[in-house]
């Protein structure tokens, strides 16, 4: 099963030329969901082929302008295509009354259902079919919140000879092993899954976190995460003036990729305006004195997010 996350905006505060606003949409499969939706989001979805009328959510981290100024577009897009199912949008309290309130100053046409749930307690806040979207906050001068998607883990490899040797007929009896289920011969003889899998297998975990000072907790909540996309604004040279705003510099990001264990891969997003795509590299390097495993995004840059075992 595809997992996959693609960068369709980067930047922070404000737009630049090849720096759209931060927005990041995760596919499973045929599902999408969208994380923020800065100005440019559009741009990038249509220069990506992303077939938009798929997001089954928007999960909003804030209502600051540079995180959410691409939505009204979009909800006015996905109009133009046949969309059957509802459209869900999550955020902070307020994203409800931003959304009512564009939607009326634009008049706009809208043919689908839009559902709008404000987060006001850390959880759970979206489940599919094997995995669940959980929100947690963080520290901003707004109310602000972090997003994982997390899987459930997987049954162990499936082996043939054992499933044979055992007397279980190639066919639909073998599905139901691998999907965890007991199954009963024709003789009576009772098989279990344990028989004929190996160890059980995690799934996959991704993280999004953007607009907040370092805090410690943060690590808990993102720990394990194959791909984390986080904040990383200013370099430590701009550390104070990081704290006074409420964010964070590719650094602190790093120390929390490295506190929380088991991450993959750190992804830095959200960069201020001040750096040129050259000067961008000192961000990194910062980063990567701390976790090596550190790359920075660009608009429309794809991480596939792949099993590990």
């Amino acid at each position: 099963m595809n997992l996959e996350a693609f960068i369709l905006g980067c930047g922070g505060m404000m737009p630049l030329p090849g720096r759209h606003l931060t927005s990041v949409l995760l596919r499973r499969e045929g599902e999408l969901f969208l994380f923020d939706g800065g100005e440019g989001t559009q741009v990038s979805l249509r220069r990506l082929n992303l077939r938009w009328k798929k997001i089954s959510a928007i999960l909003v981290s804030h209502t600051h302008a540079d995180h959410v100024t691409g939505i009204p577009g979009l909800l006015m897009l996905s109009s133009q295509v046949d969309r059957d199912d509802p459209l869900y949008i999550y955020g902070p309290p307020r994203i409800a009354e931003y959304i009512e309130t564009s939607r009326r100053v634009l008049d706009m046409y809208i043919n689908y259902e839009i559902i709008v749930k404000e987060i006001s307690t850390a959880g759970i806040v979206y489940q599919g079919d094997g995995f669940r979207i959980r929100a947690f906050f963080l520290r901003h001068t707004k109310p602000c919140l972090g997003y994982t998607l997390e899987e459930e883990g997987r049954p162990g490899a499936f082996f043939p000879e054992k499933a044979k040797a055992l007397g279980v007929p190639m066919g639909p009896l073998w599905a139901k092993l691998q999907a965890g289920e007991n199954v009963a011969l024709a003789d009576g003889a009772l098989i279990h899954p344990r028989q004929v899998l190996g160890a059980p297998r995690s799934g996959r975990k991704f993280s999004y976190v953007t607009d907040t000072l370092a805090f410690p907790e943060i690590a808990a909540d993102v720990a394990g995460s194959d791909l984390f996309v986080c904040e990383g604004m200013f370099e430590n040279d701009l550390e104070e003036s990081a704290r006074e705003k409420k964010h964070m510099t590719a650094a602190q990001a790093a120390r929390i990729a490295l506190d929380a264990g088991g991450i993959g891969k750190l992804a830095l997003i959200h960069y201020s305006p001040r750096y040129t795509e050259y000067n961008l590299k000192g961000l990194l390097a910062e980063a990567r004195n701390v976790f090596p495993e550190t790359v920075l995004t660009r608009d429309r840059m794809v991480f596939p997010i792949e099993y590990i075992d």
